[in-house]
């Protein structure tokens, strides 16, 4: 899986898919760091406007008007890091590397709990894990916070293709049992 997801960020556009860079941006990096400073973290906008210790009530209110706000100014979502943040290319590789190896191993291991012994039915099984894994967060971050299409499309696509290829090998490489009678 993970041969398979640098391929496709690395030789394919598809890591790069509805990815843009800001126009201006010193100007916009000058003005996040003046006012984000260094509070590292996930930051919605334009944010409903009350504090941490809102009541259900003030937060049930400022919900009636995101709406307003949302039509009357730019709206997204903002991972922000203060400055500082050490660029570890082969630590980030290492984790998604761990991480796809894991996802494979917990799909094989299910996978080998059933009684499925045809090769289409055991790549099917893979595949619609894949499915599912691809559709959990993808499809919610279109849908709620406005992610490209191309980019959603992109990264299922990915995530599909990743697990149909883990269900290759794993069809290939699981031993053969006797259906169940």
């Amino acid at each position: 899986m993970f041969i398979w997801t640098s391929i496709a960020h690395m030789a394919l556009p598809l890591g790069e898919a509805g990815i843009r860079e800001i126009p201006n941006e010193a100007a916009v990096l000058s003005e996040m760091q003046s006012n984000i400073g260094e509070q590292t973290g996930l930051y919605i906008f334009p944010g409903p406007g009350v504090g941490k210790n809102a009541t259900r009530q003030e937060k049930n209110e400022a919900m009636k008007h995101v709406g307003e706000k949302m039509a009357a100014n730019p709206s997204g979502i903002l991972m922000y890091h203060a400055p500082g943040r050490p660029f570890t290319l082969g630590k980030w590789l290492g984790t998604e590397f761990g991480t796809e190896l894991l996802e494979a191993i917990l799909v094989v291991f299910l996978l080998a709990q059933t009684r499925i012994v045809s090769f289409a039915g055991r790549v099917g099984f893979v595949l619609v894990a894949g499915i599912l894994a691809a559709i959990t967060t993808n499809v919610s971050y279109w849908n709620w916070y406005g992610f490209p299409c191309v980019y959603t499309a992109s990264y299922v696509l990915i995530q599909i293709v990743g697990f149909f290829l883990v269900g290759i090998v794993a069809a290939l490489l699981l031993p053969k049992r006797a259906p169940a009678a």
